[in-house]
């Protein structure tokens, strides 16, 4: 296997500081790194179809719920990991382009149920057979084999950071 640019950091760190254990330094920043190229490739993705990440987190969200595709404003922030103030927010950009439609209470003041329109379904299909064919394109240097391997060792080490 080729040395790279972490390897160079790993080892400069070790030599400036030999009482200092270094070994995470290789693991951190190349995710940091990776993290990097696939963000910017998926801010350029984005760019290109016209939708922020914002709205295709809502979009996709729904469109994974299965039909009718509707789900409560609660169940969204805690599918999306954001507060129920983002998600009006969200819910309101996307209602104001005709990508979902949303039940109201009997009083009309609270929102009971975001469900996607037909349009919103339509973008959704397309914008996230994009996306995800150009992150399949970033990983496929790997074999299937290690996809699953890396897969399974990031899964590992996601549960033992979200457990601290």
């Amino acid at each position: 296997m080729n040395a790279d640019a972490v390897d160079g950091i790993v080892e400069q760190w070790a030599r400036e500081r030999p009482d200092m254990p270094v070994d995470s330094i290789g693991v951190i920043a190349r995710i940091l790194r990776i993290a990097k190229l696939i963000i910017d490739e998926r801010r350029r993705a984005l760019a290109e179809l016209g939708i922020d990440s914002a709205t295709l987190d809502l979009l996709a969200t729904l469109r994974r719920a299965g039909a009718p595709y509707r789900l409560s404003p609660a169940d969204i922030a805690e599918k999306c990991l954001v507060s129920g103030g983002a998600i009006t927010q969200r819910v309101t950009r996307a209602e104001d382009a005709g990508l979902v439609r949303t039940q109201r209470s009997a009083s009309g003041k609270r929102t009971v149920a975001v469900e996607l329109t037909g349009h919103g379904h339509q973008v959704i299909e397309h914008d996230i057979e994009v996306l995800i064919g150009r992150e399949r394109r970033l990983v496929s240097g790997l074999s299937t084999g290690d996809r699953r391997q890396l897969e399974g060792l990031l899964r590992e080490l996601l549960g033992h950071m979200s457990s601290d």
